[in-house]
């Protein structure tokens, strides 16, 4: 089949990859115009994880890649360390940086899938036969399935299954995150300082060679344009007004950022995740949020299973109702992880903030110090995968590159 997948980060290079394993051809559509190579680290974590990305090849490449982070320490106004939580709460069996793993993703598929930047499907119109797609930039094309991977604010979502509203929670939280310079020499860790209401953080990337800024505040939901990047960062600056410790200095270099990213903290729940020969994958299907370290891994299974089902049954339709049965209780789970998070995220107020900091401190010294990670853990891999055994094609020849705006 021709299939077309909006979203070029992590979900949809995944259900490429393996779509062009079962002889499928495959294109992506990303509005941006090129990889977003930014962003936060993100982790895998148990036996379905890795297994996924052993199956694919890719372990050993997102292993050379990782962050290596060990502990991230909680500090004071003045910068002085109080409480170290330790790494593999966050980190997982491997981490690594998003726009990393989008590179090798990227890396595994460009030869075999078509990919267009600087564009986005404008127009979904779908029929017995197949799915006919306009855009905002290119000429409308026929496809026979399309895929929403294009995330929280998924386009897809909104032109197949309705307004974000009717599917989207917010969890109380907003996130920011940019690179900047490791002037504080972090090694292999970060610091992080807690002000009622707010976070902010600084950790190193790329041994030790640049590092993460990232801003979490608490606020209900807040009006603003999404593709208004400079309004975003007046947005934040306002939050973070009067706050100590490093904000004033990471406030003044996030003006400099050229990777600033901006968003809320927000689930997505769906009664079904596929209309017709539409199905939506990762986040814009089940968005767990970050608080879950989940979505990631979640994106990875789900593209492994989507692509499978589709493999071992010629029915679309019955094909889309397999992965969601296969997935939906499991994403699900992602989701319950994240659930009440929120607020010992970013304390409300100054004893939440010193009630936290003394349990940290106790921890290393109670009986349940490894129940955190090993819940985590525990729903990371609350999944049996099924191996595949359909009669596997070698796979597409090398696609021509297109000429205009593919890549």
């Amino acid at each position: 089949m021709d299939i077309l997948i909006s979203g070029a980060s992590v979900a949809g290079p995944a259900l490429a990859f393996w779509l062009n394993r079962y002889g499928h051809r495959t294109t992506i559509v990303e509005r941006a115009p090129s990889l977003r190579e930014g962003g936060y680290s993100v982790d895998f974590r148990g036996e379905a994880h890795l297994t996924v990305l052993r199956r694919m090849g890719v372990l050993d490449a997102i292993e050379q890649a990782q962050t290596n982070m060990g502990a991230m320490w909680n500090v004071n106004v003045d910068g002085k360390k109080l409480v170290a939580m330790p790494g593999d709460l966050f980190a997982g069996d491997v981490e690594i940086l998003r726009g990393d793993l989008a590179r090798i993703l990227y890396d595994a598929t460009r030869l075999s899938t078509e990919y267009v930047f600087d564009d986005s499907i404008a127009s979904i119109d779908q029929d017995r036969d197949g799915v006919t797609v306009g855009f905002e930039r290119g000429p409308t094309r026929r496809f026979d399935l399309v895929v929403g991977a294009d995330g929280l604010h998924s386009n897809v979502r909104s032109l197949a299954f309705g307004p974000e509203s009717a599917f989207v929670s917010h969890l109380g939280l907003y996130c920011a995150v940019f690179t900047t310079d490791n002037y504080l020499g972090l090694d292999h860790t970060g610091h992080a300082y807690n002000s009622p209401g707010r976070m902010v953080a600084l950790y190193s990337a790329r041994e030790n060679t640049e590092a993460k800024a990232l801003f979490w505040f608490g606020s209900p939901v807040l009006d603003y344009d999404r593709r208004d990047v400079a309004g975003q960062r007046e947005l934040l600056a306002r939050a973070f007004e009067g706050v100590g410790w490093e904000a004033p200095e990471l406030l003044r270099r996030m003006r400099r950022a050229d990777d600033f990213y901006f968003d809320s903290i927000s689930q997505v729940r769906l009664d079904s995740w596929s209309r017709g020969r539409v199905v939506l994958l990762g986040d814009a299907a089940a968005c767990p949020s970050p608080l879950s370290g989940m979505g990631t891994g979640l994106a990875m299974i789900s593209a492994y299973v989507l692509a499978g089902e589709l493999a071992a049954e010629p029915d679309h339709r019955a094909a889309f109702e397999r992965y969601e049965r296969e997935v939906r209780d499991y994403a699900t789970g992602c989701q319950e992880s994240a659930v009440g998070v929120a607020k010992f995220m970013v304390p409300e107020n100054r004893f939440m903030a010193w009630f936290m900091n003394q349990n940290y401190r106790l921890l290393p010294y109670l009986p349940w110090k490894g129940m955190m990670a090993k819940s985590v853990r525990k729903t990371a891999s609350a999944i049996t995968l099924k191996d595949y055994e359909v009669s596997r094609p070698a796979g597409p020849a090398p696609r021509p590159r297109p000429s205009g705006r593919a890549s």
